[in-house]
């Protein structure tokens, strides 16, 4: 850990708290779709592995492939118009961002949202404070493959030695033991303690000002 120079950081659940418009855009393309609505800890359930991943669970069982895309397409148009009508930075975020720019880290966001809604987000509340963003894009697996992470790296002129990654949910557990880095998993976004420990998360931070301490 003391080699560390950059932090990489999950978005939804860790940076910003997303929730409510990830559930409103997933609720407005279930309505088109004549499909039940899904409840807001469903959603928090079903979000982690990207935007389709979170509509492929929300579907009925049995839905067919082209409807499934069409759900898909619904929730494409509406979350990149409302993606911030509820979503904000989680109280203390933004210090700990400045505080850690301070110290001298490198910061990267990383995130299995596509890349427009991650573009749109990094200009609003990041781009003072955060290095680079990196959506989800053709040319790069998702989370929790490493493609993500060691691109962000590139774009730093870092190695994995020299980074720490944190996150809020199983899947950032996998991404950091993919990439060969430690791991923070924060306790205020969607997952809880147990569900991260049973991912094999085993330092946690309970607040921004919490996470400061624990960096090196």
């Amino acid at each position: 850990m003391n080699a560390v120079r950059a932090l990489i950081f999950d978005l939804d659940g860790t940076l910003l708290d997303s929730l409510q418009d990830l559930c409103l855009s997933t609720n407005h393309a279930l309505l088109q779709m004549g499909y039940p609505q899904r409840s807001l800890e469903e959603v928090r359930r079903f979000v982690g592995n990207g935007v389709h991943r979170l509509i492929e669970r929300a579907v009925p069982p049995g839905t067919t492939p082209d409807d499934l895309e069409a759900c898909f397409r619904h929730f494409q148009q509406h979350y990149l118009l409302h993606c911030q009508d509820h979503t904000a930075p989680y109280p203390g975020i933004p210090d700990m961002l400045r505080q850690a720019r301070q110290r001298g880290y490198r910061t990267a966001i990383v995130s299995n949202k596509l890349q427009a809604g991650v573009d749109e987000l990094y200009d609003a509340h990041f781009r003072q404070l955060v290095d680079v963003a990196i959506g989800e894009r053709p040319s790069l697996r998702r989370k929790p493959a490493p493609d993500m992470v060691l691109y962000a790296l590139r774009h730093l002129r870092l190695s994995p030695h020299e980074a720490l990654y944190i996150g809020d949910s199983e899947v950032d557990v996998l991404t950091a033991q993919a990439a060969a880095l430690p791991c923070i998993s924060v306790l205020w976004g969607f997952r809880s303690r147990h569900e991260l420990e049973a991912a094999g998360a085993t330092r946690f931070a309970s607040s921004p000002a919490d996470l400061l301490s624990l960096l090196p």
